[in-house]
């Protein structure tokens, strides 16, 4: 143990002591060739800020993408966003009658749902499936809602890159031989550049 110590502290005294190398000078070389085309594609800037998008996002729900121009993904937003309002609203409306049911089913008065849900054991199931399901809506929603913020966000990053009209992916109909001497209809995806 005493052998290891001591190597080791002779090792990084040893290290403190090497004196590095000059930086030797770049030499140019000739296979390697740069276009002026390379670097005018790389010196693009995109027009949109993306901290502001997300800013635009966050604030209202779908500015972003209006900020992005995509004008498509407005409405998927505001479905989404009014989807997950409604259902935590429902479920939490039915979450209060059950939950004042149950109260008063304790007290041994009667309840609204007395028609409905005959045992006290049954109302405080129902009430606790609205009370998840609030809650897990209003997980989800807020998911929903920082994925709009980083989607808004990513698409004015991407707005910086060009994009090839020659670049395409295609679905084509594809015949493929097996081992076994016959033939495979399928589809294949064509990357063509």
């Amino acid at each position: 143990m005493m052998k290891k110590l001591l190597f080791v502290f002779a090792f990084t005294l040893h290290l403190g002591c090497v004196i590095a190398q000059d930086r030797p000078t770049l030499i140019e070389d000739s296979t390697f060739i740069q276009s002026t085309d390379d670097v005018d594609l790389f010196e693009e800037v995109s027009e949109l800020d993306p901290e502001r998008a997300a800013l635009l996002s966050a604030i209202f729900p779908g500015m972003g993408q209006v900020y992005n121009k995509q004008y498509w993904k407005v409405p998927l937003v505001f479905t989404g966003i009014i989807t997950f309002g409604h259902f935590i609203n429902y479920n939490n409306k039915v979450y209060h009658g059950l939950r004042n049911a149950a109260l008063l089913s304790a007290k041994g008065q009667p309840n609204p749902y007395q028609n409905i849900i005959s045992t006290e054991s049954t109302l405080v199931r129902n009430r606790d499936t609205f009370r998840r399901n609030r809650d897990l809506l209003i997980i989800v929603g807020s998911v929903f809602y920082l994925l709009q913020i980083v989607d808004a966000h990513v698409s004015a990053h991407l707005d910086e890159f060009k994009v090839n009209d020659r670049l395409a992916l295609g679905i084509e109909p594809s015949i493929q031989s097996t081992p076994l001497f016959s033939q495979a209809v399928g589809v294949s995806f064509v990357l063509k550049f």
